[in-house]
């Protein structure tokens, strides 16, 4: 076949499959694009952003709280669920309708079906049409894991918690990880009863041992009933609750549970098994350094691939794809020290090497302070922040860094610039603070820790 419909073919509307549309577009190329939902992904749909916006209104109870310290007399106050839900639906309404637009300016025909492959350069979409690319791409994202335990389909995942009509009185979340704990947090803030549970032996697995502790001493200090190794083992229905039984025999009336134990990539039904697209046993898609399968023509992109499941990640990916492959610019998306933030209550920011890959890598010293911020002073908060540096002895490299407080994830975004750059130890000590601030700790930690 040598006469195509389109140069390219991107499967899935999210964030990168639309960079990576727009940016070969851009290029000269042919694109079409088919999703099925809504344009703008996991992120903008059903993740970050309304995630964010719902840790920005658990926030303003300790607002509401601090004011006092600070001279302020708050009056009476409530919170309304159904006006919130309100307000974050027309903002994503909004960005959905930016994205769609942004494609349409730059000439992307879009489909609004679920597509499957048919052969390497053939699609087929659940309206019957079909089309034919020189290259596919694959940008189907990630969908929740749900255990498979008896009632777990009266539960939630993260998908449905945005479009609950009514706000859970009480509530069990599942799971450990950073989704499990942001809702945790949001939800805690926002006046419901949470009790989180994992069944390891601290929550925020695979981030700095000190991030994980501090956190979850500080969510509970909050109200959050963290147990961990601790596990679901069946939810029934109970009238207008659910009863749900642990593996400890104890038993929980509850409004709501919500399963945040996982998510995998979104690949089934696409066709890729019987066009020999190499999958990994979650379902992943085998991309190599330049995000070309195992099938020359197909390409994927973002949390489809399981390389590391963040929003500007799949961007980079996306946008590194259509300039190699549209641009005559050869570009590989660099998966190294990507900064992270983990929107718990409170925050943390993090960016390189935890203490333990650390020292498994080499000699290295520990530079950590834990304050209490101005901010908490005067509103009489007794919660502290953290800093962490990790420092190679060997050539003075900053490998890693990992705040826990307010503005965390912001401060890690800026310190991940100078941390790609090389900065050492000496780097960030000749660096002059601002003063006051909880930032300067991060260039006036001159001692290391035993």
């Amino acid at each position: 076949m040598t006469d195509f419909d389109f140069d390219l073919f991107v499967i899935g509307g999210g964030s990168g499959g639309v960079r990576a549309a727009r940016i070969a577009a851009q290029h000269g190329a042919r694109v079409g694009l088919a999703e099925e939902y809504r344009y703008g992904g996991t992120c903008v749909i059903r993740g970050c952003v309304p995630k964010k916006l719902m840790v920005y209104a658990s926030g303003f109870p300790d607002a509401f709280e601090d004011a006092a310290g600070f001279g302020w007399t708050v009056g009476p106050r409530s919170f309304d669920w159904s006006r919130l839900i309100a307000a974050k639906d027309a903002e994503i309404s909004r960005l959905e309708a930016i994205y769609h637009g942004n494609l349409q300016k730059t000439g992307v025909q879009v489909f609004g079906a679920r597509a499957r492959l048919e052969s390497p350069h053939e699609i087929t979409l659940a309206t019957g049409a079909h089309y034919s690319a020189k290259h596919v791409l694959i940008a189907t994202g990630g969908t929740p894991f749900v255990p498979e335990i008896p009632g777990a389909e009266l539960g939630i995942t993260s998908n449905e918690i945005f479009d609950l009509e009514t706000q859970p009185r009480r509530m069990i979340i599942v799971g450990g990880g950073y989704i499990a704990s942001e809702f945790a947090g949001i939800m805690n803030g926002l006046g419901t009863h949470v009790r989180q549970l994992y069944r390891g032996d601290q929550i925020l697995r695979g981030f700095d041992q000190d991030i994980r502790d501090h956190v979850a001493d500080a969510m509970r200090a909050r109200g959050v009933v963290v147990e961990i190794q601790r596990d679901v083992v069946t939810v029934e229905k109970s009238g207008d609750e659910l009863e749900v039984t642990l593996d400890n025999g104890e038993c929980h009336r509850v409004d709501q549970v919500m399963f945040a134990t996982g998510r995998v990539p979104n690949t089934s039904g696409l066709g890729l098994e019987a066009l020999g697209v190499k999958l990994k046993g979650n379902g992943a898609i085998v991309v190599d350094e330049w995000s070309q399968t195992s099938v020359p023509s197909v390409y994927a992109v973002g949390d489809v691939t399981d390389r590391a499941a963040l929003t500007p990640v799949a961007i980079r990916e996306g946008h590194a794809f259509a300039d190699t492959v549209f641009g005559a610019r050869a570009v590989r998306p660099d998966h190294r020290l990507i900064p992270t933030a983990i929107f718990t209550q409170p925050e943390a920011g993090t960016v390189g090497l935890t203490e333990a890959e650390a020292r498994a890598a080499g000699e290295v010293e520990i530079y950590r302070s834990v304050f209490r911020p101005m901010l908490n002073t005067l509103g009489g908060r007794p919660e502290r922040m953290m800093m962490k540096l990790i420092v190679s002895k060997a050539d003075r490299k900053v490998l890693g860094c990992h705040i826990v407080g307010h503005g965390a994830g912001e401060m890690a975004q800026l310190v991940a610039i100078p941390m790609r750059m090389g900065a050492t130890k000496e780097d960030f000590d000749a660096t002059m603070a601002v003063h006051p601030t909880a930032a300067e700790e991060l260039v006036t930690m001159r001692s290391p820790v035993e």
